[in-house]
């Protein structure tokens, strides 16, 4: 499964890379929601949450289904803009395009994940049809009473609940992002600069792989795949390529793919030493041949030591042919290593990538 991003035809000119203060405070917001998919970040959540003002905390409750499952695209706003290539330099900047967002654009993108709006994909917009409108508030009605009175309002009357929103955002800034900012920034810039510098010299594909492992170019069908648990597509032919750098977002690798707007790749700084990151196919093909009984039993005397398959099939009851079909399955898997004693294999369990299957499970299904 992959998100892939069509970009035959593209010039090099449409590729940019730029940072986001409005798509940064997105990520801020889920970190203080969600503190347990970012441990590294659980001092700084917990230091925000403790000062927030009950006012504020309050409120961003209200509409907190912007930034919980998923970061909604209304934080990355120049992406709706035909001929707006770059977020705003400030975060009043960017709020100044998100207030250029058509009403239309805004509930659809507001209320994609409460309501099952499609994404990727032309549908009726909600604001301007009936139908789309009911199926809306029914869907979100089951979200429980607040949520479902925050929808109707929105759809009601959009441009009050668009200044509310943004002077959330603001007060956002003043409570605690303006500081986080600043700290940010000029990391997200050197970063910025170096994948723009890879771009200008080495090309698109060295560019993406310094994103991240889970992204990759296929220069001869002009596609590019991000490894995720998810399927979607998006075009940039006709409207260009952006590349985000998020410091908060991490393991998050998100990507704007909504119809009608410009491809995002949102993608996060990789910590220091970080290992390269699994295939959601190859951590599927792990889980899969560990999951087996036989194979369960097999990895216990594995985990020992190493063994011939002859010594494994005496131990289990088993058919060398049975223990050999078992062990490859493992092997594929890449959970096995091997050494050879004379005209003997010798297999164990690798316990450092089995240790590890936790962590990019998550990982995975984060991304």
């Amino acid at each position: 499964m992959s998100v892939t991003i069509d970009i035959a035809g593209l010039p090099t000119d449409r590729i940019t890379v730029a940072i986001s203060p409005l798509g940064e405070l997105g990520m801020a917001l889920h970190a203080l929601a969600e503190p347990a998919h970012h441990p590294a970040l659980q001092g700084w959540a917990t230091a925000v949450s403790a000062r927030l003002e009950p006012g504020l905390a309050d409120r961003l409750c209200e509409v907190d289904f912007l930034w919980r499952a998923t970061i909604s695209d209304v934080f990355l706003p120049f992406a709706a803009l035909p001929g707006q290539s770059l977020p705003g330099a400030t975060l009043a900047e960017d709020l100044d395009l998100l207030d250029k967002l058509t009403d239309q654009q805004f509930v659809d993108a507001a209320l994609e994940v409460s309501c099952g709006v499609s994404y990727g994909r032309l549908a009726p917009h909600i604001l301007a049809d009936a139908a789309a409108r009911d199926r809306a508030l029914e869907l979100v009605s089951a979200r429980g009473p607040r949520r479902a009175c925050f929808a109707q309002r929105l759809i009601e009357d959009p441009p009050r609940i668009r200044a509310w929103f943004r002077r959330l955002m603001e007060d956002c800034e003043e409570a605690f992002f303006a500081d986080t900012w600043a700290r940010l920034r000029h990391q997200l810039a050197a970063d910025a600069r170096h994948k723009a510098e890879l771009l200008r010299h080495k090309g698109l594909g060295p560019a993406l792989a310094a994103t991240s492992t889970a992204v990759s170019l296929d220069e001869e069908a002009g596609r590019i795949s991000v490894d995720k648990l998810t399927v979607g597509h998006a075009r940039a032919a006709e409207s260009g390529l952006a590349l985000v750098p998020t410091s908060l977002g991490g393991p998050h690798l998100l990507v704007l793919h909504r119809h009608g707007w410009r491809p995002v790749l949102h993608y996060p700084l990789a910590a220091s030493g970080m290992a390269a990151l699994s295939s959601v196919d190859l951590l599927s093909r792990r889980m899969a041949a560990l999951a087996h009984p036989v194979r369960m039993r097999l990895c216990r005397y594995l985990a020992r030591g190493p063994y011939t398959t002859g010594e494994l099939a005496d131990a289990h009851g088993l058919t060398p042919p049975e223990v050999s079909r078992h062990l490859a399955s493992l092997r594929k898997a890449g959970l096995l290593t091997t050494q050879r004693r004379g005209r003997y294999v010798q297999y164990q369990l690798d316990l450092g990538v089995v240790a590890r299957l936790g962590g990019e499970f998550i990982e995975g299904v984060l991304r």
